[in-house]
């Protein structure tokens, strides 16, 4: 056993070893977006562009942890109120973070419910990193063509009304996952959320 099972600080369900790689995966992450993709939007525009697009990412990852802990966590990862969408609440209270993490919405019928070994806090922590990358690379298709203010607006909508969707579909508990459905690295969910919804909004920005 890698803990003491009987110290009172240290619960049963946790395992160190679980918890401390999912911290350590979520920082590998964290480290693409900041300083990662910031530094190379920056880089990859015209003089001009260069700070609006360093920006782009930057508020993308900062915006993205306040709707995150605040609805987005729960609209993604808590408990079914479509079959698609989780329903929406507050990530931050310290009850609901110190406990055992689990993912109420995979739970029906001989499906098992899913409870890693360590704490609510760790997921919210992990799911922001992968919620957060996501936005970022969406934000490299739309470089020289959005000015941040449409961004800024851009951002927090999206992420409620269309990340939020299809990480519950697959990853919480939706319908994806009740049918099956496997994404193990975020290529439905990160990778291919983010290309299409960058084509897409490429595509009308040039237009415009």
């Amino acid at each position: 056993m890698a803990y003491a099972a009987s110290t009172p600080a240290v619960p049963d369900w946790l395992n160190k070893g679980d918890n401390a790689w999912q911290l350590t995966a979520a920082t590998f992450v964290g480290i693409q977006s900041m300083p990662g993709l910031v530094v190379l939007y920056g880089s990859i525009v015209k003089k001009k562009w260069a700070v609006n697009s360093a920006f782009m990412a930057l508020y993308a990852y900062a915006s993205s942890l306040l709707v995150w802990v605040l609805v987005g966590f729960r609209m993604a990862f808590g408990e079914r109120l479509l079959p698609f969408w989780g329903k929406a609440g507050v990530a931050l209270t310290q009850d609901y973070l110190v406990g055992r993490a689990k993912l109420s919405a995979t739970e029906r019928g001989s499906t098992p419910l899913v409870e890693p070994f360590y704490p609510e806090a760790t997921l919210v922590m992990f799911q922001f990193e992968f919620a957060a990358i996501t936005l970022i690379l969406l934000a490299g298709s739309v470089l020289g063509r959005m000015n941040i203010k449409a961004w800024m607006a851009f951002t927090p909508l999206w992420l409620m009304l269309s990340y939020t969707v299809g990480a519950f579909s697959l990853w919480g508990g939706g319908f994806l996952y009740h049918w099956g459905v496997i994404d193990y690295s975020g290529g439905y969910v990160i990778h291919l959320s983010s290309g299409i919804a960058g084509f897409t909004a490429a595509y009308w920005w040039a237009r415009g």
